[in-house]
């Protein structure tokens, strides 16, 4: 007569679960790790472009209002 427990299936049908999670979890890793890939490859491209240069920083901090004129004649003179 048989053995029992799905014939001898019992335990490769749990090692067959547990290779199929491990596979579909390693699948949705590869694919969050692409797009976050992708996702950045952008920006560091940008970011790698156009460096920001002293000058620019200090036009950064008159425009937003943290120096006034005179500290950024003095300090644009400094730069130059």
């Amino acid at each position: 007569m048989h053995g029992g427990m799905m014939d001898g299936w019992g335990m490769m049908s749990s090692a067959m679960w547990i290779f199929m999670l491990l596979f579909w979890g390693f699948a949705i890793f590869g694919l969050i790790c692409a797009v976050r890939w992708l996702v950045t490859r952008g920006k560091s491209a940008k970011e790698k472009e156009a460096p920001e240069t002293p000058l620019d920083i200090l036009k950064a901090r008159y425009a937003r209002g943290e120096i006034g004129r005179e500290e950024f004649e003095r300090m644009k003179k400094d730069l130059q």
